[in-house]
């Protein structure tokens, strides 16, 4: 996963030695997530962390306290990324006069793209939502709330416009808009590779305007 100043809930610094911080972090990150993803957390040692990252065990703990520590920030930078995302679909949408619903639209896609950048930290994620008994479990409902927020806003200023239905309920459908993104990528990862990022997208705009507009 690439790094991002926006969201990462990370502690390196600004200067050149917290530029390699965060370059070090990077890297443990990306190690940290392809191997829970393949092994499992609990299967994942320190040691394999380390090795597959490239630097001493040490360099692990001298960054995150411990292993439980490292993906608990790793779910913080993931999410925080994908957080970014949406908003900048959001805030760029805006900048052109475009509508709400084009907005969200743009979310969507920009839901898939992260996904597809990045299937492993998704895969992680998703897992991660349905276990209740995680030592991260808080902080992982403080993320996803983070990135439901971000939706929430623009269905309510759909609404607030008379773009969309006043009926509509805002927190459960930000959570179904992200839900669908985040189930409909990983089917089509999964079970239909063959289709192209621009027809999974077409596919979900489809669902969003008419479900959601109730245009045709």
């Amino acid at each position: 996963m690439e790094s991002s100043s926006a969201g990462t809930g990370t502690r390196a610094g600004t200067g050149p030695g917290g530029g390699r911080r965060a370059a070090t972090r990077q890297k443990l990150y990306e190690a940290a997530v392809t191997l829970i993803a393949e092994k499992g957390f609990s299967a994942t040692t320190v040691d394999e962390i380390a090795e597959r990252a490239g630097v001493a065990k040490g360099t692990v703990y001298y960054n995150f306290a411990s292993k439980t520590e490292l993906f608990e920030e790793l779910l913080r930078h993931g999410v925080g990324l994908l957080t970014a995302s949406l908003r900048d679909a959001a805030r760029e949408t805006e900048e052109r006069g475009g509508s709400r619903v084009e907005a969200l639209d743009g979310m969507i896609r920009a839901g898939l793209v992260f996904i597809d950048r990045y299937p492993a930290f998704t895969q992680l994620y998703v897992a991660e939502l349905w276990r209740t008994n995680r030592a991260w479990q808080s902080t992982l409902m403080v993320v996803r709330q983070e990135a439901v927020a971000v939706v929430e806003t623009v269905l309510r200023e759909g609404v607030e416009r008379g773009e969309l239905s006043a009926e509509i309920d805002v927190q459960l459908t930000a959570a179904a808009l992200v839900g669908m993104v985040l189930v409909a990528a990983l089917d089509w990862q999964a079970f239909q590779s063959e289709r192209s990022l621009d027809d999974v997208h077409s596919a979900l705009s489809l669902l969003l305007r008419g479900r959601v507009s109730g245009s045709r």
